[in-house]
């Protein structure tokens, strides 16, 4: 379970997230009305896809700070993958959208106007949006928010998006018989989303498969485990997963026969504490054997 400041920051973030999205929504609708861009209007969709984002990770959110209960023992940490997954679908629907309205602009071009009004709007909703995932991504990697780190890096993609929509149009401002740039700015915007909605899939899809710790943090566990063990002892079977923020390390402690309950408990409690010391939100289950069971089983 998150700390009661953890929540407080990554609801925030989810809050915040929320209202920029609808401002850049009704800048970047305003400047598609004012140019009759299709880039601009991906640029727009995109937007409203943040928003769509926006209130599925604070929902996700709002499961996850539940505490654990006896339906759902290991708490509800997982719910932020599912918002993950949610946002992930969400891009790939919006970049199919996007490409969509580009194809149908190649059929049946379209002069575009007010484009330097357009661009200084559209400028203003990608500077908010890159203030908002700046800010979010530090808070998301604070706290270990799978949810708050995606809806930030979809914002840092709408920010790209938005960075490539401006160069097309400032080209066609200098030179205006350039106006197919604007489809295909458009194509190039919705394939790049698409990217970005299938890592958030796969990440989405790993999480909820119980994907171990990171290579860093498993070496890190396994050398703290070494480091507490007495001479005669060793142990086996690691595993380890993560869910949301929580990390779950599991192994077997393997003991000489003779040692006592008392020393085989204490002995765990010091592994464990050594752990929790360097890892996050880290939850350790050690079962104990005697070597010597071990060794003739093998």
């Amino acid at each position: 379970m998150r700390t009661a400041s953890a929540m407080n920051a990554t609801r925030k973030m989810a809050v915040l997230s929320i209202a920029t999205s609808i401002a850049t929504l009704a800048l970047k609708f305003g400047a598609y009305f004012l140019t009759g861009s299709v880039s601009l209007l991906s640029d727009a969709l995109e937007a409203l896809v943040n928003l769509a984002a926006g209130l599925v990770a604070l929902a996700a959110l709002t499961v996850a700070e539940q505490p654990a209960d006896d339906r759902h023992s290991y708490g509800h940490d997982k719910a932020e993958y599912f918002a993950s997954g949610v946002e992930g679908t969400l891009i790939l629907f919006a970049a199919l959208a996007i490409i969509y309205a580009a194809f149908a602009r190649f059929m049946r071009p379209a002069p575009l106007e007010n484009l330097g009004p357009g661009v200084i709007v559209a400028l203003i909703a990608a500077a908010m949006n890159y203030a908002t995932a700046r800010l979010m991504l530090k808070v998301a990697r604070k706290y270990d928010s799978v949810a708050i780190e995606a809806d930030a890096k979809h914002l840092m993609t709408d920010v790209w998006t938005s960075a490539g929509v401006l160069g097309g149009l400032v080209v066609i401002v200098f030179m205006p018989d350039w106006q197919i740039i604007d489809p295909l700015v458009a194509v190039a915007v919705g394939l790049h989303i698409i990217i970005t909605g299938v890592d958030l899939l796969r990440r989405s899809v790993d999480g909820l498969m119980d994907l171990a710790l990171s290579p860093p943090e498993i070496r890190k566990a396994e050398e703290l485990i070494r480091a507490g063990l007495p001479p005669g002892a060793s142990f086996h079977a690691l595993r380890t997963r993560k869910a949301g923020a929580s990390r779950f390390i599991e192994f077997h402690l393997l003991v000489p026969g003779e040692t006592s309950v008392s020393e085989s408990h204490a002995l765990c409690d010091r592994i464990e504490h050594s752990i929790a010391a360097h890892l996050a939100k880290v939850s350790v289950t050690i079962h104990v054997e005697p070597r010597e069971a071990h060794d003739s089983s093998r």
